[in-house]
């Protein structure tokens, strides 16, 4: 009688695996392959496997196949025109799966992932990207708000500042004396004395 098949899987081998791997590389234990950056005059070597660049990148992949015999030890590769503190932040990702990079490198990091074809690094940093994208909209999607919420509040303080002070107005003229009258024969202290008239009819 055949039994069933069974699936053995294991959630945690894959990252034992790369903890493995990177813990070797530290050590520099069954490294096969020397990567040299150079840029702007800074220099740099990075010993690594061969199995986990080619399985991570197609740019280094495509070197490993290709090359026809190997002189020492190691294969050598020269990197131009990549910084030192990327390439390491790229094999920090392809042996833990992740790293830890200022914000104004990322797109950096894209760049580099594109230049060796690595798809993994390539796909994290154009999330990133999008999610800080998002951020930023949302913060100034709110700024705006609250703009216009201090700019109407200002309004209708404006609004009833204004109508306060009609009401005022119209209080003060409620409660203020009849104006005095306005044609000059009416008004007593208009420049002649009101017996001016009978002192001149004396004088006659």
């Amino acid at each position: 009688m055949e039994s069933n098949a069974v699936l053995l899987e294991s959630k945690s081998s894959p990252i034992n695996l790369l903890n493995e791997m990177h813990q070797l590389r530290l050590l520099g234990h069954l490294c096969d392959v020397t990567v040299s950056v150079e840029y702007q005059g800074v220099r740099a070597e990075f010993v690594a496997h061969k199995a986990v660049l080619a399985a991570t990148s197609k740019f280094f992949k495509e070197v490993f196949l290709n090359e026809k015999g190997v002189d020492g030890p190691r294969t050598n590769v020269f990197l131009n025109e990549v910084q030192v503190a990327d390439f390491a932040s790229f094999l920090e990702f392809v042996y833990t799966a992740r790293v830890e990079v200022e914000e104004d490198r990322v797109q950096r990091m894209l760049e580099i992932a594109e230049k060796l074809k690595c798809l993994d690094l390539s796909e994290t940093c154009f999330q990133l990207k999008k999610q800080m994208l998002e951020s930023v909209l949302l913060e100034l999607q709110n700024f705006s708000e609250s703009q216009n919420s201090e700019e109407e509040g200002t309004t209708r303080a404006g609004i009833l500042l204004e109508s306060k002070a009609a009401a005022v107005a119209e209080a003060d003229q409620a409660h203020s004396p009849p104006d005095p009258p306005d044609s000059p024969a009416d008004r007593p202290g208009n420049g002649m004395a009101p017996e001016a008239p009978a002192t001149r009819l004396k004088e006659k």
